[in-house]
């Protein structure tokens, strides 16, 4: 007994379990069931989306990596990293688009990168068991998109697309790079110096110089080498990957010789401008290189006076849309979207300072059920969505 001849409070609560092995018993059971719950909890919390998107890819022995039409620095190396990831769990990946890769930084990245990037035409040429998006959140471009069903997205761009297992769609981020960069970051993988590569240990967990530097330009791609778009996580990830970077490679890829036709489409751009106030709208006609027209909004939104731009041109029968802003009146990914959203079999989109699209010829005339509308009432539709009228 203790002083005062009571046991303490404590095991008067406990007497009657302790009397009862069976009470007992269950409830310690229930302790150990509260303990593994906590546990489990406590897991989940600590997973990260790299994880989680890794845990997906494992599941198969083959995935198709698919980047948008004609895939720009920031697709083609989150589409790399997606690559990583899959190798890292066993995983084979085969990295696929539609469209073209023309415009010459972007031929640049997949030459010096040495990268290994299949072209398809329809919805049967993908390859994987399961398809995984990159900088796009809704399969386009290709015969059959409609029907593909993605396990996993990846993207900053705006949209409803997701995937059937893992969506991570952050439009407020400049750059799917940066997305994949935290990632690594997060699952504790290092990028290693280009000259220490040789003296890693098979097992280490490393991220490939190419695989660093091609994050790094994807960024600098996105956000027009961290001026334009940024987020916190730009700088986080430019910060991360830094160590990793091939200074020589990424020279390379930031500075390609320039195709005499991207000159001669921009000289054009200039030429058939049409000003209104601060908005300028310019149809350069029939062109090769579809990938010239944005290079050729880039040069007319640096137009003293000029702060919202639209360059369209046309090649085999669909015409391409580039807009670009540096005005807070005009968005220009929603403007695009809805100077099309009428006429069937075109899309467009984009972010506040860039946007895109594409629209059928046949269908902008009238083809289906539309009315139709001519190429210059078209393009003063451009001009009336820019200051807002529609």
């Amino acid at each position: 007994m203790y002083a005062g001849g009571r046991v303490p409070l404590q095991l008067d609560v406990l007497r009657p379990l302790l009397d009862d092995p069976v009470r007992l018993g269950a409830a310690v059971a229930a302790v150990v069931v509260l303990m593994i719950v906590a546990s489990l909890v406590v897991r989940r919390l600590r997973r990260t989306k790299g994880s989680g998107l890794a845990r997906v890819l494992s599941r198969y022995d083959r995935v198709s990596v698919l980047m948008h039409p004609n895939p720009d620095p920031d697709a083609m190396s989150a589409a790399l990293a997606v690559d990583t990831l899959a190798g890292s769990v066993d995983t084979e990946a085969t990295l696929q688009y539609p469209g073209q890769i023309r415009h010459q930084e972007n031929r640049a990245f997949e030459t010096v990168l040495d990268t290994d990037f299949d072209r398809i035409e329809t919805s049967a040429d993908i390859e994987g068991e399961a398809v995984v998006l990159v900088d796009h959140n809704e399969p386009r471009g290709f015969s059959g998109a409609e029907n593909v069903d993605p396990v996993a997205v990846v993207d900053h761009h705006p949209g409803n697309g997701a995937g059937t297992d893992f969506t991570d769609v952050r439009s407020d981020t400049g750059a799917c790079a940066s997305i994949f960069a935290e990632y690594f970051r997060e699952l504790d993988w290092e990028p290693v110096d280009p000259d220490e590569m040789g003296t890693l240990e098979n097992g280490d967990r490393v991220l490939e110089p190419r695989v660093a530097t091609g994050l790094v330009y994807g960024i600098q791609s996105d956000t027009k080498s961290l001026t334009k778009g940024c987020s916190s996580a730009e700088f986080q990830a430019a910060e991360f990957l830094y160590p990793g970077v091939d200074q020589d490679r990424l020279d390379r890829i930031a500075n390609p010789q320039v195709d005499a036709e991207v000159l001669e489409l921009k000289a054009r751009a200039i030429s058939e401008r049409d000003v209104r106030k601060a908005f300028a709208v310019s149809d350069v006609g029939p062109v090769s290189n579809v990938d010239a027209i944005p290079q050729a909004a880039d040069e007319l939104l640096r137009l003293e006076g000029v702060t919202a731009v639209v360059v369209l041109g046309d090649r085999d029968g669909t015409i391409h849309l580039s807009g670009r802003s540096r005005d807070d009146r005009v968005h220009m990914g929603k403007m695009l979207r809805t100077v099309v959203e009428d006429i069937p079999m075109s899309g467009a989109g984009g972010h506040s300072r860039m946007g895109g699209g594409q629209l059928s010829v046949e269908h902008m005339e009238g083809i289906g059920p539309s009315t139709g509308m001519h190429r210059e009432e078209f393009k003063e539709r451009l001009f009336e969505a820019m200051k807002g009228d529609i």
